[in-house]
Order: structure tokens, then sequence, then C-alpha cells
């Protein structure tokens, strides 16, 4: 097939998937009044496929048999091919309004760290590991799935490995091993876009040691695979309107709590069984192409947050005081800093066993650390140039209102010559993008996703020459 429409996409969701939504079972996620929404928001991706301005972008062609499939499959061999996935995961993010698509970006992060695992498990005598991935990857990439990751596990106490927990299942694991398969349990959590994409990779989170077996399991299995339940959340559990919320109510990504209850995975499936030494390597190749991934999908929120500042300014009459062009030139420095250092992390990438470009670890993670630990302070820029009307200003209904509207379009304007309703329209996206329930999601996930504040530090200072660094000021010191 290669590539599918919107319209195939939407068809291929009404499979029988197990979802709940607020303690109801959900018959049909793309008519649910909430989860539908995602589902409209993922469309984008198939949308970009056909249109002319992204097509070239989008779409990539196989030389040898001519057929065409999603770039988001294509593997990355070197800097340009980075680049351009960069640019995809922007562009797409750009056009569902700062909400990321992924229901390909982080599924496709999976597959290339599986080959890279893959191929290591094949030079240490286990060859049958590398051909699933293959084959599972053409699958995908011939069907244009949309695909999930589920690895964090729900953990229990958080001192604790798998091993000494209250209950063995806080850790999915394997519970049989059969002739045609195993059986897991167990539940992940912080699953984004399984409600609404084809299929599930499900990778381990963390290292493993002996006697953790049975916890070393990596899979994938579709979305509608007996025994998976998704409980799914998300922000803004209403419905809303656009003038009010301008982001939110169009664009929507769906979260589950994924519960595995003794599902079934046929050996073709599965790519790593009891492998204790490759769970960590797994876990954190995949962090390697993820954390790139998650920061090019940043790239357009920080955009957001500078344009929308400098035009609400403009709007208030005070583009032109010190403090709002101070703050102005921090928001736009923040943004290219973190664009600088995703870009420096292609042009840096290292090419590993078999031929996949990973991108520069270093420049990734401290791309990964500059967004999340300076959102929250460009978040108060932002609404410190505002005003409070971004949490006092007046409904929709009040605006529309034959009684209320007059007062509000006479009394809450600003510069001269801007229109009221264009004021109002600005001060909405700000509320929406940095004090509503989707900013608060933004801001959690500044701190949370793609791993925390503490694991970019870890990885930053592990990644860092020092001992060249140190070297060089022992000599300059006259330190032999």
């Amino acid at each position: 097939m290669g590539l599918r429409t919107a319209e195939q996409y939407k068809a291929s969701l009404k499979d029988g998937r197990e979802v709940y939504y607020r303690g109801e079972k959900v018959e049909d996620v793309t008519t649910h009044p909430i989860i539908g929404i995602a589902v409209d928001h993922a469309c984008i991706d198939y949308h970009m496929a056909e249109d002319p301005k992204y097509r070239d972008l989008a779409v990539m062609t196989d030389p040898q048999t001519g057929d065409q499939y999603s770039r988001y499959y294509h593997l990355p061999q070197n800097t340009e091919d980075l680049l351009k996935r960069s640019q995809l995961i922007a562009s797409s993010t750009r056009e569902g309004a700062t909400l990321v698509i992924l229901i390909k970006e982080i599924g496709t992060d999976a597959l290339y760290a599986l080959h890279v695992v893959a191929e290591e498990m094949a030079k240490r005598g286990k060859p049958e590991y590398k051909e699933r991935v293959e084959k599972y990857h053409r699958m995908c990439r011939d069907r244009d799935y949309g695909v999930a990751v589920a690895q964090s596990d729900v953990k229990g106490d958080r001192g604790l490995g798998p091993q000494g927990q209250e209950h063995p299942d806080y850790y999915l694991r394997i519970v049989e091993r059969r002739a045609d398969g195993i059986v897991v349990r167990g539940a992940k959590i912080h699953t984004s876009v399984l409600t609404n994409t084809d299929e599930v990779i499900v990778l381990p989170t963390r290292a493993m040691k002996a006697g953790d077996e049975d916890y070393s399991v990596a899979f994938a299995v579709p979305a509608n695979t007996k025994g998976l339940k998704l409980i799914a959340s998300s922000y803004g559990g209403f419905k809303k309107d656009p003038f009010e919320y301008p982001i939110s109510a169009k664009h929507k990504m769906m979260e589950t709590i994924t519960v595995f209850d003794d599902v079934f995975v046929p050996w073709d499936r599965v790519f790593m069984c009891g492998e204790t030494d490759a769970a960590g390597f797994l876990a954190l190749t995949f962090v390697k192409f993820h954390r790139f991934t998650a920061v090019s999908y940043k790239l357009p929120l920080l955009e957001m947050l500078a344009g929308s500042a400098r035009a609400i300014a403009e709007y208030n009459g005070i583009e032109n005081a010190g403090h709002i062009r101070e703050k102005l030139t921090e928001l736009a420095a923040y943004h290219a800093t973190v664009q600088g250092l995703i870009i420096a992390a292609a042009q840096n990438c290292v090419v590993t066993p078999p031929g996949i470009a990973i991108p520069n670890v270093l420049f990734t993670n401290v791309a990964k650390y500059q967004f999340a630990s300076n959102y929250h302070d460009a978040v108060q820029m932002v609404q410190d140039v505002s005003g409070g009307l971004l949490v006092t200003g007046p409904s929709v209904e009040d605006w529309r209102s034959e009684a209320t509207g007059p007062f509000l379009k006479k009394y809450l304007g600003g510069k001269k010559g801007i229109p009221t309703e264009h004021r109002l329209r600005m001060m909405n996206l700000i509320s929406d993008l940095t004090a509503s329930d989707f900013g608060g999601y933004q801001e959690v996930l500044a701190v949370h996703a793609e791993g925390s504040l503490e694991a970019e530090k870890l990885q930053t200072y592990r990644e860092y020459d020092f001992k060249t660094a140190a070297d060089y000021a022992r000599e300059v010191a006259g330190i032999k």
C-alpha cells in the first residue's frame, strides 16, 4: 500500500480496540467527542503527504521498487536525513498549532533503536531478532501505520528495581513462554497516541540485572490485541470553543495507562526475551533518537511563545518599552539556542551498525536540557508581557452576547488601529498556551517528557570530554 489517506487511517481505527475514557468504554475512537479530536489532529500527517507544499519532505521513494512511503520510516544514514526528519517533525507540529502529531515519530524512534540493538545481538549469536525487526519495519512502512511506544513502567517503589516490589507486575514481565510465543502482564504509563495508532512497540524502561530476565522484554502488538486495555486521559475533558481556546479546541493528543492483561505475543513480534545485558542498551538507544525528535517538535512551541509575546506587546502599545524588548530578546535567544543545538546534533551525528545515523548525544541532551530548564521562565515572560486579562478576560459567550458584547468591544481595546477582537484573540491564544489546562500540560511535559532534567544532566556529564578539557587546563597551568 505504501501511503494511506486520512480516511483510510480513520477507518483502520474501527477495529474493536478496548479503550476507556473517564470510566466508560469507548465504542469508536473516531467519533468520540474528545478522542475524535485527537484522531483529526493525527490526520495532519496523512494530509501533509498529499500536500504539494510538504510532499517532497514527507514522502520518499524506494529506489529499488519505486514504491512511495513516509519519510518517518526511512532509516537515517547521515546528517541530511536527520535534518530533514527534524524539519518534517517541526513542520507537522507547526501545522498542529504547536502540538506534536506523534503517530509515527515516536514509533520510528523505537524502530531505529531496535535495528541498532538487533544488529548487536546478531553478533552475539541471535540473528532472529534482526530478521524480526526488519520484517516488522517493512510491514509498518508498507502499510503506512501509526505506531505508539509503551516504555515507562508504573514502577511502584522507585527505590527498588523489578525485584522486591510489593507485587511483581509493577514492571511489565513475561508470565509464560510457549512454543508459539510469550504471554506478558503489567502496565505502562505515559503512552502517547495509542488510542489512535495501529500498533504499539513495547520497550524496557531501564537497565536490568541477573534475576530480571522476565522483565527484559521488547515486542510489538496491534492496538486491538486481546487483553490490551487502554485507560485514556487528556487535558480538557470537555468541548471547547476555538475563539476562547484556539489551540486546544482543535488539537489534542491522548495519553494512556496501558494495561497488558495476559497479552499473547507471537514469536515473530518478540524483539528481546530475557537478555538482561541488552535491556539497558535498548532503553538508552531509544532515548538517543527520541530526545532529538522531542527537541525538533518543541521548536514551533518556542516560536509561538516569542511570536505571541511580540504580537500582544504591539497590541498593548508597549513593544518599544525597554523591559519588553529585553524579554522579547530573551525569548528569541531561547528559541535560537535550542534550534542551533539540534542542528549541531544532526551535523555531528555518529553512524553506527547497521548504517544508522545517531544524533550527537551531547548536543541533543544539552538542547533538551536548555528547553526544559528554561521553559517556565519563558512562560513567565510571555505572561508578564501580556497582562492579567489572560485569566480575567471575558468568555466567548460574553463576547457574542448582544447585552455585553458592545461594552467589551469598547472597553477592552488596546493600541489605536488594532481591533478589540484581534487583541482578545491574541490574549486567548496566549491564555490557552500558558494558563489553561493545555498550558499546564505543556509545563509538566517540559519537566518530565522524554526524560527528566536529571537524566539529561547525567547524560550531558557522561558525554562531555572532561579529560581533554582538564588536560588543556593542566597544560596551560604548567602541570605535567
